[in-house]
């Protein structure tokens, strides 16, 4: 058997919900009924009570004037107190009821004639009714308005949560302020106006234990703090002056409003109610200071600062303007209107309940009280300058009033700025203090970024500035990705600050990035923002202390980001921080694209002087001369090896002209080969320039056109090859070979002739043994003798050159010694030519390992040619000189010199340019052949009609070699 059916149970949220919206359906139709009653009590206040000043008491023989105000319609009538009200405009007065009826039914300056007894005289005073003073204030209708706007913020705060516990504490607390501001009676005392006071007064006793336990319980407490026993005590004991005051009231009002003694006791009481409502005020924000302090989340700390600011600006102006002097006995109706900040109260409550703007609480404070403070100050300005001008220019005069107001009126308005940005910057200066100067120098710190252009430098100055500025616990500047740089990061970062590692990358594709991208700032802690990205992205970010992120655009192009962190305190930056970073971007934007391309340049640059050091190092590799012509014929480049080579150092080259630096016909060369054909190369002697002596060279000279990136010609580029050496090892090679080759054949030949040449002499010798010397005979036979022996002499000058490498006898030779006994032996014959001989030896011995007749054949040959080649006569100049191992000895003359292109023949055998019969043509060829055996070289250098010059180069003995022979 089954059990009774049952509906199932809505979830337990569910429920709350509905629990929720209805109280909020509660809620609207209450703030309808109050806001209809408002209506009413508005429309009400159209009319005013008057009064006549007396305070009337009921007796047996009708009202009796039992006070009289002074200044009242009463007192200048002539009415006392004690005088007996018979009748009013001649109808007889019973009670004071009846009174009362008859003064509703006048209005202001209504005449009424009262017949009164006194000391049982009938007396008749005229007198004119007034409104009774204080009893509607003026500022009424705005005081309702705030009221209503209050109630109206307390309902749409509870709709907007209305399963918010906190809600419904701030919407009685606006329901409270609603029925302070809102309701008041208007003296008519009838069944409405009994509602509109009470309503007054309940809403005054219970405002101040309300803010007090609003105080208590928001934003956050622990749970059951006021469940506990101490805590119901102490909401009790909040209540418990209000629940005091209001039945004392009430009890002195059931004994009627005739009563001296009970209005003497409302109005203490009334006066009882503003101290008791100050001292809610002063006791619920030492509540919040309180829980301020102990707060345990930034959030429950910002909304505690909303609250607190409200409490301050609104119920400080209050309860030290008006709820204090009145309860003290000092209000006046202007007072009253210190009531109007007390809706600042509300509007920052309910800023707090939705968490609207908390970053901006102190942003929204300042630019308040700044623009409380610069109005109260134009307001000053203008009144000082209306009464100064009043009673200096037209003494006390209200002649020309309005000329003055709208001068004073000018001079406010033209002072206004300049007023407000003072209040402001030194409001600034006490909330920032230390970090005021930074703030303020944050701008033209970014601005003086662009003046350095270190791209290093720059990112760590402004991490550490904006840090230092904003006091935030971390910062990190990340630069956008180039276009060339393949990366999966569109932002990378290059500088931080209070991170223990790296920071990590901002990936390209994610919604922060795309956000970043379209200029956007994004602030992390702003739900709205959250609501638009990727899920999990916002917490990654914010599980590493990051936060805000601040596009610097430059160019509609988001060059970099600022992503920082919360202020060390751990609460979030403001919208006025977020306006700085964002004026501060653009500059820093500018900066960092200063500083990319100016990193780009200097690596292009770098590069380029790479490029340009490789080349260098290649060109000064290069063992060939090098050098550069522009089209005007001035050298603009001129490498070292051409500096050693042709011995004109680089900065005496550069900038002159060819002509300047080589004889005219190289330069005549290059410019008519160099600039006709691509490139031309060419064979050419050339006398170089050093500093110790021009050296004949053989260079090979290729000149080609120097072209632009845009194939235009700028000038000639000029390579110069030294191959004097190359040439003289060719002659060497070529000569040996040729000696080798004339060797073997003079070998053979010497051997065939000898043998008949022999037995000629022989035969020839015997037959002049026996021949008559007078026989003319006898004469032909000594020719052939003589014959025979210089075909002995050529023979044996053959067999030399087939013999090169022998030398016998070898020893160490004075070279000195030898050049003087051969021009010693063939002096006269020199003198018999004209032919004068310079000497020019080495102050020290010139010793070479050598055979010193072979040498004598050297000198001799080289002498007996110098002196065949000067006819008429000239100059033999014989010179040694030793130097790095090396014995040299130059043979010159001034002869007829040789033509050059007999120059690389004059060393083959049987080659002679004398006269058939003068000359064998073997001189030369023995000479060459005698230095090569002693391992030296010998140059020759001639210039037709200019003489030759012969250099013979030998190895010099060593020193001990030298100095064994000097022993």
């Amino acid at each position: 058997m089954t059990g009774p059916f049952r509906l199932p149970r809505p979830p337990a949220r569910v429920t709350r919900r509905l629990v929720g919206w209805c109280q909020a359906l509660l809620a609207v139709g209450l703030v309808v009924v109050l806001l209809g009653l408002a209506a009413a009590n508005v429309l009400r206040a159209r009319w005013s009570e008057v009064e006549d000043g007396v305070l009337w008491a009921d007796q047996a023989g009708g009202p009796v004037a039992a006070e009289v105000s002074p200044d009242s319609p009463a007192a200048h009538a002539g009415i006392v107190p004690g005088d007996v009200l018979l009748a009013v405009d001649g109808q007889p007065v019973a009670s004071v009821a009846a009174l009362v009826d008859i003064l509703h039914a006048g209005s202001e300056g209504t005449a009424l004639g009262y017949t009164v007894l006194r000391l049982d005289r009938q007396q008749l005073h005229e007198l004119t009714l007034r409104p009774i003073p204080g009893g509607k204030p003026r500022v009424y209708p705005v005081l309702a308005a705030v009221g209503i706007l209050t109630l109206l913020i307390g309902a749409a705060v509870r709709l907007r949560s209305p399963d918010h516990q906190a809600t419904l504490h701030f919407f009685w607390l606006t329901v409270a302020f609603f029925g302070v501001f809102a309701f008041s009676f208007s003296g008519r005392l009838d069944t409405l106006d009994w509602v509109f006071y009470w309503a007054d007064e309940v809403s005054i006793l219970l405002l101040a234990p309300l803010f007090m336990h609003f105080a208590l319980v928001f934003p956050e407490r622990p749970p059951g703090a006021l469940r506990r026993r101490i805590g119901k005590w102490l909401v009790a004991a909040v209540y418990a002056p209000a629940l005091v005051l209001g039945t004392t009231e009430v009890a002195a009002l059931a004994g009627g409003t005739a009563s001296r003694l009970s209005m003497r006791t409302v109005e203490l009481i009334w006066q009882l109610e503003i101290a008791y409502l100050a001292a809610g005020v002063i006791g619920g924000l030492a509540i919040m200071i309180h829980a301020l302090r102990l707060a345990p989340t930034v959030t429950a700390r910002l909304q505690l600062r909303w609250v607190v600011s409200g409490a301050v600006l609104g119920g400080g102006p209050f309860v030290l303007g008006y709820a204090l002097p009145w309860s003290l006995g000092f209000g006046t109706e202007q007072l009253q209107l210190t009531a109007i900040a007390l809706v600042l109260m509300p509007l920052t409550f309910a800023s707090a309940i939705v968490r609207y703007r908390l970053r901006d609480v102190e942003v929204i404070v300042k630019r308040g009280l700044v623009y409380t403070v610069a109005v109260a100050a134009m307001a000053a300005i203008y009144l000082v300058l209306e009464s100064l001008a009043t009673d200096v220019f037209l003494d006390g005069s209200d002649q020309h009033s309005s000329i003055i107001a709208l001068l004073a009126t000018l001079v406010v308005v033209l002072l206004a700025r300049p007023v407000r940005d003072g209040i402001q910057a030194a409001l600034d200066r006490v909330y920032y203090r230390d970090r005021y100067d930074y703030r303020r120098a944050l701008v033209n710190f970014a601005r003086d970024l662009n003046s350095d252009l270190n791209l290093g430098r720059q990112a760590a100055k402004l991490v550490t500035r904006v840090s230092e500025t904003l006091a935030v616990d971390r910062m990190v500047l990340l630069q956008a990705s180039t276009d060339d740089e393949q990366s999966r990061d569109a932002f990378r970062p290059v500088e931080w600050a209070g991170f223990e590692t790296e920071p990590p990358p901002l990936r390209s594709g994610a919604d922060i990035e795309r956000l970043l991208r379209e200029h956007r700032t994004v602030a992390l802690d702003d739900p709205a923002v959250r609501e638009r990205l990727a899920p999990g992205e916002a917490a990654a970010w914010r599980r590493r202390g990051v936060y805000y992120f601040v596009p610097c655009v430059a160019e509609e192009k988001t060059i970099a980001v600022m992503a920082l962190g919360r202020r060390e305190s751990g609460e979030p930056l403001s919208s006025e921080d977020m306006a700085l970073l964002a004026a501060v971007a653009g500059q820093v934007a500018t900066a960092m694209e200063n500083g990319r391309l100016y990193g780009r340049l200097q690596s292009k640059a770098a590069e380029l002087d790479q490029m340009h050091q490789f080349s260098q190092s290649i060109i000064k590799s290069l063992s060939d001369g090098l050098l550069t012509v522009d089209l005007n014929g001035r050298v603009n480049f001129w490498n070292s090896a051409l500096e050693g080579l042709y011995g004109v150092a680089h900065g005496d080259a550069v900038g002159k002209r060819l002509d300047e630096l080589f004889d005219p016909p190289v330069v005549e060369r290059l410019r008519h080969d160099g600039a006709g054909t691509p490139t031309a190369s060419y064979r050419v002697p050339i006398l170089s320039r050093h500093a110790g002596g021009r050296r004949r060279l053989l260079v090979n000279l290729a000149a080609a056109p120097l072209l632009t990136q845009g194939d235009e010609t700028s000038g000639m580029i000029v390579i110069v090859e030294d191959i004097t050496e190359r040439v003289q090892l060719e002659e060497q090679l070529q000569m040996s070979e040729k000696m080798a080759s004339v060797g073997l054949l003079a070998a053979g030949v010497a051997h065939e002739v000898n043998t008949p040449l022999t037995g000629i002499s022989s035969y020839t010798q015997m037959l002049l043994d026996d021949a008559d010397p007078n026989d003319p005979r006898t004469g032909v036979l000594r020719k052939i003798e003589r014959q025979t022996f210089r075909a002995a002499k050529i023979v044996g000058g053959l067999l030399n050159l087939a013999r090169p490498g022998r030398s016998d006898g070898s020893a160490r030779v004075d070279v000195n010694g030898v050049v003087n006994e051969v021009l010693a032996q063939i002096e006269p014959q020199l003198a018999a030519a004209s032919v004068k001989v310079r000497r020019e030896p080495a102050n020290v011995p010139v010793l070479v390992q050598g055979v010193e007749f072979k040498l004598q054949q050297v000198f001799l040959n080289l002498f007996l040619n110098a002196r065949d080649a000067m006819p008429n006569g000239g100059w033999l100049t014989v010179r040694t000189r030793v130097g790095d191992g090396e014995a040299v000895v130059e043979v010159a003359d001034t002869g007829s010199g040789i033509a050059p292109n007999i120059l690389p023949r004059i060393y083959d055998p049987f080659f002679t340019t004398k006269e058939m019969g003068k000359g064998t043509g073997l001189g030369l060829s023995v000479t060459y052949g005698v230095v090569r055996e002693h391992h030296g070289v010998i140059n020759c250098e001639s210039e037709p009609d200019r003489g030759t010059r012969f250099t013979l180069t030998f190895p010099r003995v060593a020193t001990r070699d030298r100095s064994a022979a000097a022993s």
